[in-house]
């Protein structure tokens, strides 16, 4: 499974509680839509650290990083090229 279905799929089941893949907008904020508060945040970077093998440390878990899809799997793909 991409990294993309992977983050996707986790956040449809564990945040909206749907499998319609039409629900979840790629580039669309997490935070500003009200799908994910700050506790939602830590269960989102323990699955990943988890799902991908990763170590995500504190100055990383901004939104640049986590607020959306797209940029979570752009970090993703950082984290695993280095």
């Amino acid at each position: 499974m991409s990294i993309e279905n992977s983050v996707r799929n986790y956040i449809l089941e564990n945040y909206l509680f749907t499998d319609d893949q039409s629900e979840l907008v790629n580039d669309t904020s997490l935070l500003e839509k009200g799908i994910i508060d700050s506790t939602g945040i830590m269960e989102l970077v323990f699955f990943l650290e988890e799902e991908f093998g990763i170590k995500i440390d504190d100055d990383e878990m901004v939104p640049e990083n986590l607020d959306s899809v797209d940029n979570i799997v752009s970090f993703i793909k950082g984290k695993n090229s280095n």
